[in-house]
């Protein structure tokens, strides 16, 4: 009863927020400004927003033939298509329940291509830890670039207070989880680092992996390819189109940590692609008919690539 009633909160919760999010911005706008809204949506060139979706789609290509080299280190044999799709899959089910999508990857391989999930999964991790890397650095660059408006955006929407309470916050809670895990005998815990050992070598890799250049060659590529997907979509509206690469690599930024730390960035993405907007002298209600645009362009994408995967998985494995 426990398990359900958590799933289905992890699913609601992130969805009502977007709600109350969407709900909150657009109270703030006049009729006029919501007519205006809608105009950018009726007059938005629609060339360019097909020309970052397949560069998107390329990402996710690229991700899948990237994920063989770590799973071929292990010594397990995957093949592109049924990477390609579980890719896609996961994609669908973090719209659902938040993380999802990595657990589904791993059980995907489990069972058409007999990969152990813990395994599979720690590779998947290893991914994530990377991913966190590359956005740290267009985090740093977006800093050195832009210092101030990112300063001001900071202090603006997160007080300094709040921010230094969730690194205490933080740091306390992971100092205890280490210390629970390394000296604690409770039977649940002795279980849980025996599932971890094969995680750990899922998760190394990335490390001990014959073709680490390729594999990192790649997740170059990978980012450049959300980079150049974002920077096509600035051309979308009149109004964007005129960014400098500073502001471009800024608002990139916190788009993706919208992306990263809720549903995908339901009602996130959007107003905080809005706010930041604001700094560059982007009214409102562009910046916001610019969010929704991107995201709506790009989960599309997923939704398509997702169900075809799921209807098309069993058949490309019928044998």
């Amino acid at each position: 009863m426990k398990t359900h009633l958590s799933k289905w909160l992890s699913i609601v919760i992130p969805i009502l927020l977007g709600i109350l999010i969407i709900i909150y911005q657009y109270n703030k706008f006049t009729d006029a400004q919501i007519e205006e809204i809608v105009g950018y949506f009726k007059n938005a060139n629609y060339y360019f927003v097909i020309l970052s979706v397949m560069v998107g789609f390329m990402g996710n290509t690229l991700r899948a033939y990237r994920w063989k080299y770590m799973l071929d280190h292990l010594g397990y044999e995957s093949n592109f298509a049924n990477n390609f799709m579980a890719v896609n899959i996961g994609y669908l089910l973090n719209l659902t329940v938040p993380k999802s999508g990595e657990i589904s990857r791993a059980v995907i391989v489990k069972k058409y291509n007999n990969i152990p999930f813990d395994k599979g999964f720690g590779t998947i991790v290893a991914e994530r830890i990377i991913d966190i890397f590359f956005l740290l650095f267009f985090m740093l660059l977006a800093v050195l670039l832009q210092y101030n408006i990112v300063k001001a955006f900071i202090l603006d929407k997160i007080p300094v207070q709040l921010l230094t309470l969730l690194f205490i916050v933080g740091l306390v809670s992971l100092i205890i989880i280490i210390l629970v895990y390394k000296y604690s005998k409770i039977k649940m815990i002795l279980v849980l680092k025996e599932k971890i050992s094969g995680l750990k070598e899922g998760l190394l890799s990335v490390v001990h992996m014959k073709k680490k250049g390729a594999y990192f060659f790649q997740t170059i590529l990978i980012w450049m390819s959300y980079v150049l997907t974002y920077v096509i979509a600035t051309m979308v509206i009149p109004e964007t189109s005129t960014l400098t690469i500073g502001a471009i690599i800024t608002s990139f930024v916190v788009g993706s940590i919208a992306i990263a730390f809720t549903n995908s960035g339901f009602g996130a993405y959007p107003f905080l692609t809005s706010k930041i907007l604001l700094f560059y002298a982007i009214a409102e209600p562009a910046g916001t008919a610019f969010g929704w645009i991107i995201w709506t362009s790009q989960m599309l994408l997923i939704i398509f690539l997702g169900v075809l995967s799921f209807i098309m998985l069993p058949i490309v494995n019928r044998k």
